[in-house]
């Protein structure tokens, strides 16, 4: 992986659970870490693996080491969220991290 490759800004974030005014519990995002990062969609035989369980708009994000993140996190781009599904410590050298995640629909 070269690092110049990593163009795109991306904010992870995390879920946290606030009390509204009426004095029930609300789970909202909160940002976790802003950084930069290598975008690309699946292809080949990842791809077609994705669609058979309906996970066509898979995106594998690329980014450099950081621990903490885990499958409950979601990854705010250009607009759209995308629920990280899978979390790869790339040959546990803990330089890169490879996050798929699954684009969400937006509600309304």
């Amino acid at each position: 992986m070269n690092i110049g490759d990593m163009k795109h800004r991306i904010t992870i974030q995390k879920p946290v659970v606030i009390i509204d005014e009426s004095g029930f519990e609300k789970e909202t995002w909160e940002d976790f870490k802003t950084v930069w990062a290598f975008i690309s969609n699946l292809h080949g035989r990842e791809y077609f693996e994705a669609a058979t369980v309906n996970a066509e708009k898979t995106i594998k994000f690329t980014i450099r080491f950081i621990d903490g993140i885990d499958n409950s996190m979601r990854i705010s781009f250009k607009g759209k969220q995308y629920e990280i599904t899978f979390v790869d410590n790339i040959k546990y050298e803990n330089r890169f991290l490879e996050i798929k995640a699954l684009e969400v629909e937006s509600i309304g």
